[in-house]
């Protein structure tokens, strides 16, 4: 390994030159209090910026065993460490100056989630920090402008690492609160199950958010406030007792007029599957992490997807079985995003009467008298939420403002009136027994296959340096081929879709044989991400810093929103 000397002295060296020499600068450069690795250097002052990582060992970093020793802590400390020190780059960005993008000093930035993230990798054998960024090479013109760059790394960055990744340097105070916290949330997801509830939203929590482009908490908001009737204390390892609502396994129908917080419920719950940092207000608000938010989306393309549960007899005899087409309407879309939910293993549906097909929802008795049920192909899912979970253990939480039919189904129903909640399940149940059951029938949830088995298309297997492109959460691209994920409401970060191109990228060359089905599929997945984590997908090349990690869930979900999905 060289010493920072010898990087000293290489730029010295190349000061003037062309732009391209700045690439014998690769390699890593012994700083004494960290190592500095140099991973890619960008081909001009205009392209992607360059990407470097520091290496702090686990003596000289000092973090307590005790902050990495399980995942989710682990991964809380990665996030911390990050948010620390991306406001340091920032505060040093642009010091340096020059043409294109000169001096930019970058690192992950994150929002209100705790998600696992190339940017920052604790060792949990020896506590060592990894700290991955970016950095664009100053130039004067397309002329290397050395003095800047030795500005960056040998004046700003030593200074941006001493002050985030050294467990001395760092507000001790604020990390051992995200630690505890983390613990806090681990202990509420690990008694879900035992006490027979699909998700927990604690009093107190501020769910409405600033505005639709702001995920801070909106100021001066309703707290929340469980019914007495659903309240669960529970007595969590660093908070105490904290009581809430317990929305327990089964069918829960959340009701009341428009604009009183049904849908913010909703989408606090939808979020819940992931850990949330300190002062956002759904701290405490957990959800079963397999949660999938279940909505129609017309013009998707739907791959060999068995929807004869909800779907069948269609015109011309096509087969709802093995079904497949390039532009799905509301309801087909819908009943193929929920077998494929089944597919991905999720026990818990979070359903918005906004953004589903009516006609997939319910069929009134008007429309059965008029319209015989052997001449309509739809199945409606009232008629098939109580075999899911009797069946198979799959709860549901929906959302209804307009139709009072599934106050038949439901467990449980809560009304919001002005972002507050009242049980009303027997009030409803009552209401609901003067009225004629829009779809009375409740057969057991037929045979299903869930046997599809992916293989590698031959265009991506011929060229393996496809460009893969992110556009924020909405949409992906795997060479030429767009990948539609704007519907992925749980998608969180631009760095989650970025992660799902590459493992899409991974699965073309490595795993989809034609043999494996997407259950197993995606437990390939798992087991290479809990083992090696996003890096194991660059074995053989440097790890972008800027990837973050997707739920089993979107990751089938972007594959079977693959236009050249072949099964």
């Amino acid at each position: 390994m060289k010493s920072s000397e010898d990087l000293r002295g290489k730029l010295r060296s190349i000061d003037h030159r062309g732009y391209p020499a700045y690439k014998e600068l690769k390699g890593q450069y012994d700083f004494g209090s960290f190592v500095l690795s140099i991973d890619h250097v960008q081909g001009d002052p205009f392209a992607s910026p360059s990407r470097l990582s520091v290496l702090v060992g686990g003596k000289k970093a000092g973090f307590p065993a005790e902050y990495y020793d399980t995942y989710p802590k682990r991964i809380t400390l990665q996030d911390h460490l990050t948010r620390l020190f991306a406001a340091q780059l920032f505060s040093g960005s642009k010091q340096a100056k020059g043409s294109g993008k000169s001096g930019l000093l970058s690192a992950s930035r994150c929002g209100q989630e705790v998600l696992e993230r190339t940017a920052c990798r604790v060792q949990n054998r020896d506590g060592s920090v990894t700290l991955r960024f970016e950095a664009g090479f100053p130039a004067r013109g397309r002329t290397i402008d050395a003095g800047e760059l030795e500005k960056m790394l040998f004046d700003i960055l030593p200074g941006c690492v001493h002050a985030s990744l050294y467990y001395q340097k760092i507000n001790k105070s604020r990390l051992k609160a995200a630690i505890e916290l983390c613990e806090d949330q681990q202990f509420i997801r690990s008694q879900l199950p035992a006490l027979g509830l699909c998700a927990f939203v604690a009093n107190g929590s501020v769910l409405p958010r600033q505005s639709g482009v702001s995920d801070r908490p909106m100021q001066d908001a309703v707290a929340f406030q469980s019914p007495a009737s659903l309240e669960v204390t529970l007595e969590l390892p660093n908070k105490g007792a904290v009581t809430g609502m317990g929305i327990p396994k089964g069918i829960t129908l959340f009701v009341g007029g428009g604009y009183h917080g049904k849908s913010t419920v909703l989408q606090a719950l939808q979020y819940g599957v992931y850990n949330h940092i300190g002062g956002d207000g759904r701290e405490l608000v957990i959800t079963d992490e397999s949660a999938w938010k279940l909505r129609s989306e017309d013009g998707r393309s739907v791959t060999g997807v068995d929807i004869s549960p909800f779907i069948r007899q269609l015109p011309g005899r096509r087969d709802t079985r093995h079904f497949s087409t390039e532009d799905a309407s509301g309801s087909t879309s819908q009943a193929a995003n929920l077998m494929e939910s089944m597919e991905s293993g999720s026990t818990l549906l979070l359903i918005d009467e906004d953004t589903s097909a009516t006609n997939f929802m319910i069929r009134d008795k008007l429309m059965q008298q008029v319209v015989a049920p052997e001449e309509e192909p739809i199945i409606p899912f009232i008629e098939r939420v109580r075999s899911l979970y009797e069946d198979f253990g799959i709860s549901s939480v929906i959302v209804a403002g307009s139709s009072g039919s599934y106050f038949h189904v439901a467990d449980t129903v809560i009304q919001m009136k002005e972002y507050v909640p009242y049980d009303i399940t027997k009030r409803a149940k009552e209401a609901a027994a003067a009225f004629p059951v829009f779809s009375s029938k409740q057969d057991k949830f037929p045979a299903y296959s869930a046997n599809r088995c992916p293989r590698a298309n031959a265009a991506v297997k011929r060229d393996d340096r496809l460009k893969l492109k992110a556009m924020g959460t909405h949409e992906l691209l795997l060479g030429r081929d767009a990948v539609e994920l704007r519907y992925l409401e749980q998608l969180r970060d631009g760095e989650q879709t970025m992660a799902l191109a590459y493992l899409l990228k991974y699965l073309q060359l490595s795993a989809m044989d034609g043999k494996k089905n997407m259950a197993a599929l995606a437990d390939e997945l798992e087991a290479l991400l809990e083992q090696k984590g996003l890096e194991g997908l660059f074995e053989h090349g440097d790890v972008r810093s800027s990837l973050a990690r997707p739920r089993r869930q979107e990751i089938l979900a972007c594959v079977n929103r693959y236009r050249q999905l072949l099964v």
